[in-house]
């Protein structure tokens, strides 16, 4: 981007960053190049439209000279504007956490009309992450309580901060560890994850931006399904009566949890959920 005194209106970088974008391999640069923007200047993207005349000052070309520089390496825009909208609601977002998708809005939506006649559920939300799961899960189910364990201790602070901003913490408790290791001796109405899943000969095959979210969020072990392997093995001890588990898959990998489900004699599968793509994403388990 040019740094002279040329004035630059709203439309005219717009534009430029557009084509930028565009170059340099990004998927939706127009899109892009307006949700940057429009988080410089405080902001909606109906703004831009209703004042593409308007002259950027200075300082705000400075900032979105530093966005775009950052999207041109492939950052994604999640993390240069610190957030990602998810249910319906903000979350903050860092490169520390998995950017919540909506394809896991899916297993939100699932969990939520299953519990939606229940009193007082208790939800375990296993690889926590930003906490976008279990935190939707409180915001809707205002009688719900909840626990959210993730290894990492930076996820944690975030997923905090996002329970802490709607407003749900005093419902949620946070626990550091490894899957049901925090939650010994516990029982939960709901178990739900969206675990890593991808397998590691897949990883370099991603795109810039994936390959630039926290790897342990995204591998799954060399076929992708270590951490079915183990919430499906494990999980009976800590379903109640009438409980469910369900958990987001990638690709292809329902059927083969599925199986596994079924194979270990205590589980039946009560449900596999497409996503808007047509895709097997959720599955669903029930004692038998």
């Amino acid at each position: 981007m040019k740094k002279s005194k040329e004035v630059w209106t709203i439309s005219g970088i717009l534009n430029w960053t557009r084509q930028y974008f565009g170059e340099k391999g990004v998927e939706n640069p127009r899109l892009d190049a307006e949700v940057l923007l429009s988080h410089i200047l405080e902001v909606d993207r109906m703004y831009l439209y209703v004042h593409f005349d308007q002259p950027l000052e200075e300082r705000e070309l400075a900032a979105f000279r530093v966005a775009v520089k950052k999207r041109a390496a492939r950052l994604p825009v999640a993390y240069i504007i610190g957030s990602k909208e998810f249910m319906g609601l903000d979350f903050k977002v860092t490169p520390a956490v998995l950017i919540p998708r909506p394809d896991t809005e899916i297993l939100v939506e699932a969990a939520l009309k299953r519990l939606a006649a229940v009193d007082s559920p208790r939800i375990l939300d296993i690889g926590t992450g930003s906490g976008a799961i279990c935190v939707s899960m409180l915001a809707k189910l205002q009688s719900a309580v909840g626990v959210a364990v993730d290894i990492s201790p930076e996820a944690l602070l975030i997923a905090k901060a996002n329970a802490e901003s709607h407003q749900v913490e005093e419902r949620l408790t946070f626990c550091q560890g490894d899957l049901f290791g925090p939650v010994q001796g516990q029982v939960f109405t709901a178990i739900l994850s969206n675990p890593p899943y991808i397998p590691e000969a897949d990883i370099a095959g991603l795109t810039p931006e994936v390959r630039q979210e926290p790897n342990q969020a995204l591998v799954g072990g060399k076929d992708g399904l270590d951490f079915y392997r183990r919430i499906i093995h494990e999980g009976r001890n800590y379903l109640a009566t009438g409980g469910f588990i369900a958990m987001e898959v990638g690709i292809g990998q329902a059927p083969q949890v599925a199986a596994m489900a079924e194979k270990t004699g205590f589980f039946k599968v009560s449900e596999i959920i497409k996503d808007y793509g047509g895709i097997e994403r959720v599955v669903v388990l029930e004692e038998k």
